[in-house]
């Protein structure tokens, strides 16, 4: 998730566990400590497919952070039996408060979309559970909260009492999304068993800033995949879209690494377009209807029509913002509440799907 998110909760759990012993600077060390697997941002990579697939990968292994909370344990607890003696720091606590500050942040990031390498260097698919948006104002504003009260009025009696309520809450909010995305993941597989379509695979991603309104995908053995609409509060069938994957385009490739990877990643949910002379791979999990975030340049067409590989570059389209320019996130927004009309998909997918492409390096 976000960066302020990920420090309030490592400030509230710090805060919790070692807030007796190091007072308002528990706050400030937890923030600060939470912060740390994401230092992976400053590493560059030779292509934007590399640069998003490594991200969230050593750096976020709980068995790469076990091992760091273990050894910064133990090297403030050899240095607080020399200088603070009588200040009740132990090994065991240490351990518990890094280790919580530090495996939080990626479990965290696993219950986003984007994918977390949790069990690194083991190969799994990363890990993504879809439960909340990568910004979600509902989860982050107790904590912030709390951390804010605790750092007015001090580490001690009611204020640790505060923080672990709005660690309770916010857990809560987590299990609210995974029943939500369930939800959502069910009411679309029926709308489309009623229709007489089997699908074989289906998930829900969390649309802007809650967990209230959900795009839900589902692929059928065919080749396509069906792209919908669902709020909790639906009474009806959610609005859906049938769009080809295009995955025959894919073999223009020849299994080329990177492809590979991408699909390893995203475990498999990517569609192929032309457009113009290049061939675009998109990441169908994250953005909005017919608008995704993550587009890629992978190959192009030579002189005799044949597809070329490339080095991938990011397909610079409209992206997500111009839906907000547009007004169509307040289309959807509002849909959480009213399934009339219905939304627009197919002209929004016609629109963004087929603007001209530029290349960025």
């Amino acid at each position: 998730m976000d960066s302020i998110t990920q420090a309030v909760l490592g400030a509230a759990l710090q805060g919790a566990v070692l807030g007796s012993i190091q007072g308002r600077r528990a706050l400030v060390y937890g923030a600060v400590l939470a912060t740390v697997p994401d230092l992976d941002v400053v590493i560059r990579y030779a292509d934007p497919v590399s640069q998003m697939t490594y991200h969230r990968g050593f750096s976020h292994s709980i068995f790469v952070l076990t091992g760091l909370a273990l050894l910064l344990a133990w090297m403030v607890s050899a240095v607080a039996r020399r200088r603070w003696p009588d200040k009740g720091y132990s090994l065991t606590r240490l351990f518990l408060a890094f280790w919580l500050v530090l495996v939080t942040h990626p479990i965290l990031d696993a219950f986003t979309v984007y994918g977390t390498q949790l069990f690194w260097p083991l190969h799994f698919t990363p890990q993504s559970w879809a439960a909340v948006f990568i910004i979600d104002p509902l989860y982050t504003v107790p904590l912030l909260l709390a951390v804010l009260y605790a750092a007015f009025k001090g580490l001690e009696g009611r204020a640790v009492r505060v923080l672990s309520l709005a660690l309770a809450i916010s857990t809560a909010y987590l299990g609210f999304g995974l029943a939500s995305r369930m939800a959502a993941e069910q009411r679309l597989q029926l709308a489309l068993e009623e229709k007489g379509i089997q699908p074989s695979e289906v998930r829900a991603v969390p649309i802007a800033f809650n967990s209230l309104i959900w795009r839900v995908l589902a692929k059928t053995p065919d080749g396509y995949y069906y792209e919908g609409i669902s709020s909790i509060f639906d009474r009806q069938s959610p609005e859906m879209q049938r769009l080809p994957l295009n995955q025959a385009l894919g073999e223009a490739l020849h299994n080329a690494p990177l492809l590979e990877r991408l699909r390893w990643f995203t475990g498999g949910w990517l569609r192929f377009d032309v457009i113009g002379n290049d061939l675009v791979v998109s990441d169908l999990r994250m953005g909005l209807p017919g608008n995704y975030t993550f587009r890629f340049n992978m190959a192009h067409r030579d002189g005799q029509g044949q597809w070329v590989g490339d080095t991938p570059t990011r397909w610079v389209g409209p992206g997500v913002g111009a839906m907000i320019d547009n007004g169509e996130l307040a289309l959807i927004w509002r849909r959480i509440f009213d399934q009339r009309p219905p939304l627009p998909l197919a002209a929004w997918t016609g629109s963004y799907q087929g603007q001209a492409s530029e290349q960025e390096p």
